[in-house]
């Protein structure tokens, strides 16, 4: 079964430089009834200004898929 979850019953946060939807629970987002799917974990639409961005962080035992839909992204592991 598809369910569609529209933008506004998303969890939004708008950092300044990083706006932000959350499809399922993420960070200071939690909703127990979007928990993820099957393995899946995360599905987020972010908008990062640009010339902004993310510190170096780890991932472990992820895989990450980025889709630019607008300008560039460059995306470094810490690993």
């Amino acid at each position: 079964m598809i369910r569609v979850r529209k933008t506004a019953g998303r969890g939004h946060f708008d950092h300044g430089w990083l706006d932000t939807y959350h499809t399922f629970s993420f960070g200071d987002y939690y909703d127990p009834a979007h928990l993820g799917f099957r393995s899946l974990r995360v599905i987020n639409d972010d908008r990062v200004h640009p010339g902004q961005g993310f510190g170096m962080h780890g991932h472990r035992d992820m895989e990450i898929v980025t889709y630019v839909l607008d300008g560039a992204l460059q995306h470094k592991d810490s690993l």
